[in-house]
This record gives C-alpha cells, structure tokens and sequence, in this order.
C-alpha cells in the first residue's frame, strides 16, 4: 500500500487524487493540519494533504459570513475576523493542545469536519449548526455544491450539516461558507466555590434556565472546587444579569467573580494530565453529576462543560469500564488520545445502535461507494 502523501493545493488536485485513489483501489486519508491526527486506529496508506488548500475565498462582513478554504488555519482565521470586531457562530474546538501542539495549529476545515465545539455550544450550537455552504469532493471523485452563500438561504442546508462530524468519511472538504456573528463587547466570568459535582450540575442547570442568558457553565473538581459560569454582551448588560444569576443560584453558594482565562485552561484541559488515554463522553447534562462520581470511583481526572453534557475524563480503566458508564447515563464515550496499541484495539467511536450503524453505512456508500475514504481509521 502506498505511504506518500498528495498535497493539492487546488480543487482540480483534489478532484485528481480522489479519482487516482478509485482507479487503484487503495484509500485516502484526509489531512489538514494534523492536530487529530493520532485520534483513531493507526492506519497506513496515501494521505490527501488539504492543508495547502488555504485563505479566504470571500468575507463580508456585513453580510455576517465567511467562505474559506479548508486548510485556513483556525487561528488565522480567527484573527481576521476579529479584525472586523467579529466570531465564527461556533465556539471552535482545537484539539493541538492535547496531544502537546500549540492552539491554532488546527484547519478550519478539520474543525468542521471533526463537528467540535467549545464551551459555548451550550448556547450558539456547535459547527454543524452554522455551514451555510459546502463544496467538496466525493468518493467518486465527483465535485458537489450544497447551501448557499446567506443566513437565510435554507436550500439544501441537510448535505452541509451531514458534513460536520463526518470525520473526513464522506467527502474531501475544499470551500465552507460559515456563518459569523459579532464579538461580544465584553464577557465576565463567575464562580461558586466548593459544591460536590451533583450539586454543580444542579446550580448549572438553575443557572441556564434563569434570565441571566449565561453562554457558558463548567465545573472543575478538586480541592478548590469551582463551578464557572461566563456572561456575555454589553457591559451594562451584564451587570443586571449577573445579578439575575447570583439570585438563581443563591441556594448553591456564594457566587463571586472569577478569573476569565479558566475558559482557556478548559479548551486545553489543563486541569488533565498531558498524556494518557483521554476520552470525551457526551451525556445528557442532568446525567453530568452520577457520571463523575462514577469516574471519581475510577481513580480518573475529569472535567465537566456544556452544563454537565460534556465530561472529559483521563484514566487508565478498561474501555469497556467507561463506555458502560457512559452507555448508562444516555451517552456515548469517545476515545480521542490513547498510546498505539490501544488504539489499534479500541475503536475511537462509541459503537452506534445496529439501526443508526446501518444507516451511516448507507450514507457513506452514497457518497463513497468504492471506499476510498474508508482508511479503517474508525
């Protein structure tokens, strides 16, 4: 089997290498900056290299959208939007960190297809909720558009949305328009010290249901435990809200102003040891407090974000352990950092029901019916 890597630096290159990888019947793994790429079964093969696919197609500001190539670096792109007092609609997630790479090293069009998202998504949705338009390359070595370039386009919004968190299964990515929204003109951050993880949930929960319009709520363990929650908007604003919050969780404690970069410590799950096996269960968030103390029992580190929907845990326990952890709860355990040998046994996702399992199968037969993106990776 072939190991070089193709680098396009053009559609057409895309195109060519997609068509070359059918007619030899051997694979293709989808690159771009390489921030995932130890995420899933070691696998061998050609690589299809999308980082030289890169820079803004077109930005309009006023328009509220952004269309990009898929090897724009996320961190570029970021500062050129913030240039124009402006954000990605998402709260992007850059995975860098935790395997010992700087942040910003990740491709937005990696993002997009990883479907990640900070610790916003509770509030502004994750990447799938903001792709207004797509244009790729099947399997078959065929160009496809889908979505348009406007807010409130809806045409053919499916095909853009089933994109995000294919993980490079389906299509090469080569264009994404996004949405874009402004930047906040200030944000605060806040805490309640000391509560046990169930109670954490609980306060978190009061706290995105009140008026306060919180965009962001996490809770980290320890002997300073601390339950944080992010405000938002004008500065006034947040002012009031911050009031409305403190009487929505006066039952749970004290809540006092905190240190704002704690959001930038939990993208980069600081609070975690820098290696080891990782995994990222996804739950219902009023499942977020048993699922901690259950990994507690483990021995394992862990965090919780997205209001107790998100836990990112660290341990050394069988895989078989934390997924049944997760499956009851609701949820799903993802396998994201782990040394080789055990991710050429353990499977990165959590094994679908057989009905959904079929039905991806099918998708991706659509869209690559000859394999050529079924690398065995996942």
């Amino acid at each position: 089997m072939m190991t070089d890597t193709v680098r396009a630096t053009s559609e057409s290159d895309v195109v060519e290498a997609v068509r070359d990888a059918a007619a030899r019947g051997e694979p293709v793994r989808l690159e771009g900056g390489g921030s995932k790429s130890a995420i899933g079964r070691p696998v061998d093969g050609a690589v299809l290299s999308l980082k030289g696919l890169a820079g803004v197609v077109d930005y309009q500001p006023t328009e509220l959208v952004v269309k990009v190539r898929p090897g724009a670096p996320l961190a570029e792109l970021e500062a050129l939007l913030a240039s124009e007092r402006q954000m990605l609609a998402f709260e992007p997630f850059d995975h860098g960190p935790l395997f010992g790479e700087a942040a910003g090293r990740a491709t937005i069009g990696g993002v997009v297809a990883a479907g990640v998202a900070g610790s916003r998504r509770i509030s502004a949705g994750s990447a799938r909720d903001h792709v207004l338009g797509v244009r790729g390359v099947s399997g078959r070595g065929e160009l496809f558009v889908a979505g348009g370039n406007v807010i409130k386009n809806v045409t053919g919004y499916d095909l853009p949305k089933l994109m995000a968190g294919s993980w490079g299964r389906l299509a090469a990515l080569t264009e994404l328009t996004l949405k874009v929204t402004p930047l906040p003109e200030a944000s605060s951050t806040f805490a309640i010290y000391g509560l046990d993880p169930e109670r954490a949930v609980a306060a978190m929960a009061r706290a995105l249901g009140s008026a306060a319009s919180v965009d962001a709520a996490a809770h980290l363990p320890g002997e300073t435990a601390a339950t944080v929650f992010r405000l938002s908007g004008f500065e006034p604003s947040i002012s009031e809200r911050a009031q409305i919050l403190r009487n929505a969780v006066e039952l749970f404690g004290t809540l006092e102003p905190s240190a704002h970069d704690v959001w930038r410590d939990i993208s980069a799950l600081k609070a975690l040891p820098p290696d080891g096996p990782l995994w990222r269960i996804s739950i219902p968030a009023r499942e977020g407090g048993k699922v901690a103390l259950a990994l507690d029992k483990l021995g394992a580190r862990w965090l919780l974000d997205w209001g107790g929907g998100l836990a990112w845990a660290s341990s050394d326990a069988p895989a078989e352990t934390i997924r049944k952890i997760a499956s009851g709860a609701g949820g799903q355990a993802m396998l994201v950092r782990a040394p080789e040998e055990m991710r050429a046994l353990v499977p990165a996702f959590h094994r679908a029901e057989q009905g959904l399992s079929s039905l991806e199968a099918r998708v991706r037969r659509a869209f690559d019916p000859q394999g050529v993106f079924e690398t065995g990776r996942f």
